[in-house]
């Protein structure tokens, strides 16, 4: 009986990892829709959920477009965090049900990947555009990094 409740808690644990990968992954694909980084995140979403078929991997940047069309479309950002979260929901969901569909390697590989993206592409400053390291300015410079920031630039004389 031990052995029974060991086993069940490891697969509670493993199930809760899988699905924290899932919603990660789904977080990071709506921070990522309309930055810099939305093309390498957009492809690699779609590549993993298609698993080498070319109509699913269409289908499945067919489904991230809609996601960045419509994060676009809010008009303001109290509803695009309304329209992320409901994106970010969908994303996990279907991040979810690839698990599900996978054996027991593949979905360590599949899990893998999914925590891979979130962390290039979520929340964290580097993904989120705030991450300057090894930059050289030679002369006046200005940089804007981050989501949703202002930048006033004034030039000559106060």
């Amino acid at each position: 009986m031990s052995s029974h409740l060991t086993t069940g808690r490891r697969l509670t644990v493993l199930a809760e990892a899988m699905t924290g990968a899932a919603a990660a992954a789904g977080m990071a694909m709506v921070q990522a829709a309309g930055t810099d980084f939305w093309a390498w995140c957009r492809a690699r979403g779609a590549r993993l959920i298609g698993r080498g078929d070319p109509a699913r991997e269409t289908e499945a940047l067919e489904r991230l477009d809609r996601t960045a069309t419509a994060l676009a479309a809010a008009a303001d950002d109290e509803e695009r965090e309304r329209v992320g979260t409901v994106h970010a929901q969908l994303w996990r969901g279907e991040f979810t049900s690839l698990l599900e569909s996978l054996g027991d390697q593949e979905r360590e590989r599949a899990a893998a990947e999914l925590r891979s993206i979130a962390a290039e592409f979520g929340s964290s400053d580097a993904a989120a555009g705030g991450g300057v390291s090894g930059n050289v300015f030679n002369g006046p410079t200005n940089f804007q990094t981050g989501n949703h920031n202002h930048q006033e630039n004034k030039f000559g004389s106060a």
